[in-house]
């Protein structure tokens, strides 16, 4: 029986995803993989993650990939970049997208792309990450970046929360009382495996901040949801 890996926020940890890949899941041609976002940022090889997971999928992988709010950093920062001029004094407008971005791991990105100014970030790239999906609906789970706004009727068309949200309060019936897989804020091992194994809960959270060094923190998770199976994979990165 094919099997539904969901693994979330990568960061450019490629050596890590890797391992947690070839090792542990090694994924036949007719599983389902399944990931959350935030490929980019903060890691060393961002640009090599990518490519990785494109080869992946061109060599037949099944393979269903969400947008995180890192891609969307980028993708404002990168069109920002291409719209701002200079004054009539020649002085450049400040890029604010760009100066958050790399605040939180746009730096190491563009390290990872050999590029120093992010007006030559190859485009390729930015349309890969804009036809990322935001939400994706399984038989018993909705997987999502972030989460949705419960406070709006709409919760589908508010694609902000799925990228940005940090707290949210499920009302069941809004998602067909189905639960919700997401990453974007890390949370404690302990935690992500008493969600799982606690049937009551309405949500997963899967995201174990694989760039924090804490305990109880620094990996790499992949959940399988036929099985309820939680693969753990520290980091090689650092």
């Amino acid at each position: 029986m094919p099997q539904q890996w969901v693994i979330p926020d990568t960061h450019g940890y490629l050596k890590t995803l890797r391992a947690l890949l070839e090792e542990q899941i090694r994924p036949s041609k007719f599983d389902e993989i399944y990931f959350l976002g935030d490929f980019i940022d903060r890691g060393p090889d961002s640009k090599g993650l990518i490519d990785y997971l494109i080869h992946l999928k061109d060599d037949g992988y099944r393979l269903r990939m969400l947008k995180g709010n890192h891609e969307e950093w980028c993708i404002r920062a990168y069109e920002e970049e291409l719209q701002l001029k200079k004054s009539f004094l020649g002085l450049k407008k400040p890029n604010i997208q760009k100066a958050e971005w790399m605040r939180f791991g746009g730096k190491e990105t563009l390290k990872s792309f050999k590029v120093t100014n992010l007006r030559y970030f190859p485009s390729e790239y930015i349309e890969w990450m804009h036809q990322l999906e935001y939400y994706i609906e399984l038989e018993d789970y909705y997987l999502v970046h972030a989460g949705f706004n419960f406070e709006t009727d709409s919760i589908f068309d508010d694609r902000d929360a799925m990228l940005w949200i940090r707290d949210f309060n499920v009302s069941p019936e809004k998602i067909n009382h189905k639960i919700i897989i997401h990453g974007h804020v890390p949370v404690s091992h302990e935690f992500i495996d008493f969600t799982i194994r606690k049937k009551q809960y309405h949500f997963i959270p899967l995201d174990n901040g694989v760039y924090i060094k804490k305990k109880g923190f620094g990996n790499l998770t992949a959940f399988e949801i036929k099985q309820q199976i939680l693969l753990v994979q520290p980091s090689l990165d650092d």
